[in-house]
């Protein structure tokens, strides 16, 4: 039976906790020009599913920094006997999805390096251990077939927090339900099922009776795993976990700790096998994760990586504002297959992803609103500086559009100018409103009501590190910046035909920006 509700478990955790620096890793001796079907394929996992049941008297609670936490409850609203991962709290049927759960299991290999791993990315890798092991995945697809797109967006889920999260899921919801894509998480790291992380919740000591059956060999597996899971969803046997669904097209995505394995994914091993069409690497930092790790072979990797350029698929580097200074040394020129999108004015993560996004439908022009409030995910995370709203997820919807139109028309994604820095690289150059220059902009920097900033909490808290700084402009800068509430409209307008016009603003996303403008109270009341 499946289940119509995006269920899971603390969206904030999911805070990257830090841009993981870890090292990276090694690639195929494939010829890359060779085509998809010369290649080795991913063997194709044992599917189970769809997955009911769970619950009961050993499920749901959990202690938490030293107290029990009750995830059905303390405003979490977990339900028992669902899918344990990041939340969305409303019914997914509201917009014309259903989630369901599936087990995959099999015989999953680690891999080695077979010469020198260099900062470009070019590597070249071999099996090396093989382990069993047992995982999931959580698919969320349109209702009515009809209204699949042919995209499936596959999401390496993170794990840094010490669960199961989806910050792309959080953060491209809204594009990926209108535009009729098919979502998959992948529980492919060993802190998801079996413990460890910042707070060590893993499926197996949240729900015992429903994920007790799964096993984890390892995060240097985690690779082949995420293939293999890759391989049921695009090329099933059995049981197949779109339920008929014909793939077209399929988009690999990850952020922040996820992003340093996908990076190493990109360079090592998708050119082995080209299971993906386009990669969209989310707030990365200039180095990382290793290939394969203790109790296999270490592979060290070099402390600065670049995403390998030999490849044909598209890739988007998305990074925020906080990720800039972390990733300076990765940071590399555009080519024809890639694109490096560094966003002014937002965080790693923010106030929309860690909180008040879990309720956005995609049809309320509320969302837009810029708010000052410090309460990230309460009743757990309370910042000393009101956390960024930056709106970095209408960069993100606009990337994985932009993916999907490269990959069917070969029209390639928008150049994106790089954020401004002081010349010993150290600062951000700022405008007159206080707000970083350069990079993508989008309508909150061009027609501002607050100061947006991708860092600015004090040091202290490594979860409001990343959650950056926001500051509304006060009455008195509002009247001299928008005289009246027309002023306020024809700027947001201009912001937004601006932004779409570059390429980092869906018209959907421009609409209900703009109409925002007309029904808030900014600049005067709401227009008529």
């Amino acid at each position: 039976m499946e289940t119509a509700k995006f269920s899971s478990s603390f969206t904030w955790m999911r805070i990257g906790v830090t841009v993981l620096l870890v090292a990276l890793t090694a690639c195929s001796n494939s010829n890359n020009n060779q085509p998809r079907a010369q290649k080795p394929q991913a063997v194709n996992p044992m599917v189970e599913g769809p997955i009911t049941g769970g619950g009961g008297e050993d499920c749901c609670v959990v202690n938490v920094s030293g107290f029990p936490v009750d995830l059905r409850i303390d405003g979490l609203d977990y339900e028992p006997a669902t899918p344990f991962y990041t939340f969305l709290n409303f019914d997914m049927a509201e917009v014309g999805y259903v989630e369901s759960e599936y087990f995959i299991s099999g015989t999953a290999m680690s891999y080695i390096a077979t010469d020198d791993l260099g900062s470009d990315g070019i590597w070249s890798i071999e099996p090396a251990d093989t382990a069993e092991y047992k995982t999931r995945i959580v698919v969320l697809r349109p209702i009515n077939a009809d209204d699949f797109n042919g995209t499936v967006v596959v999401e390496w889920f993170n794990v840094t927090g010490g669960l199961d999260a989806g910050p792309d899921l959080l953060q491209m919801h809204t594009e990926l339900t209108r535009g009729g894509y098919v979502y998959v998480g992948i529980s492919a790291q060993s802190v998801g099922v079996e413990g460890g992380g910042a707070f060590s919740l893993p499926l197996k000591k949240i729900d015992p009776k429903r994920y007790g059956r799964l096993h984890h060999p390892g995060d240097s597996f985690a690779y082949n795993i995420f293939s293999q899971a890759a391989q049921a969803v695009r090329n099933p046997m059995g049981i197949d976990p779109l339920g008929g669904l014909q793939v077209q097209r399929m988009i690999a995505v990850g952020q922040s700790q996820s992003a340093s394995r996908l990076a190493t994914y990109v360079n090592a091993v998708h050119p082995t096998v080209e299971l993906f069409d386009a990669f969209v690497i989310h707030g990365r930092g200039s180095r990382s994760a290793s290939l394969s790790q203790d109790p296999q072979v270490s592979v060290p990797t070099p402390d600065t990586v670049f995403i390998r350029d030999d490849l044909s698929e598209p890739i988007i580097t998305l990074q925020a504002e906080t990720d800039v200074p972390n990733s300076l040394r990765a940071r590399q020129a555009d080519s024809e297959n890639y694109r490096l999108w560094e966003v002014a004015g937002t965080a790693h993560t923010d106030l929309y992803t860690t909180l008040t996004g879990t309720n956005d439908r995609g049809d309320d022009p509320a969302f837009a609103d810029i708010k000052e409030q410090k309460d990230a995910r309460p009743p757990f995370i309370f910042c000393a500086i009101p956390v960024n709203d930056g709106q970095i997820h209408y960069v993100a919807n606009a990337a994985i559009a932009a993916l999907d139109h490269w990959i069917r028309t070969g029209e390639a994604a928008s150049f994106a100018p790089r954020m401004e820095l002081s010349e010993d690289g150290t600062e951000f150059v700022l405008d007159s409103f206080g707000n970083a220059r350069g990079g993508v902009r989008t309508p909150s920097l061009e027609a501002p009501v607050a100061i947006l900033r991708g860092g600015g909490q004090p040091p202290a808290d490594p979860f409001c590190g990343l959650l950056g700084t926001t500051e509304l402009f006060d009455d008195a800068r509002l009247a001299v910046l928008y005289p009246d509430k027309q002023a306020y409209i024809d700027a947001m307008d201009r912001a937004c035909d601006a932004a779409v016009a570059a390429g980092f603003l869906l018209l959907a996303d421009a609409k209900l920006i703009k109409t925002r403008a007309r029904t808030s109270g900014v600049a005067g009341p709401p227009t008529e």
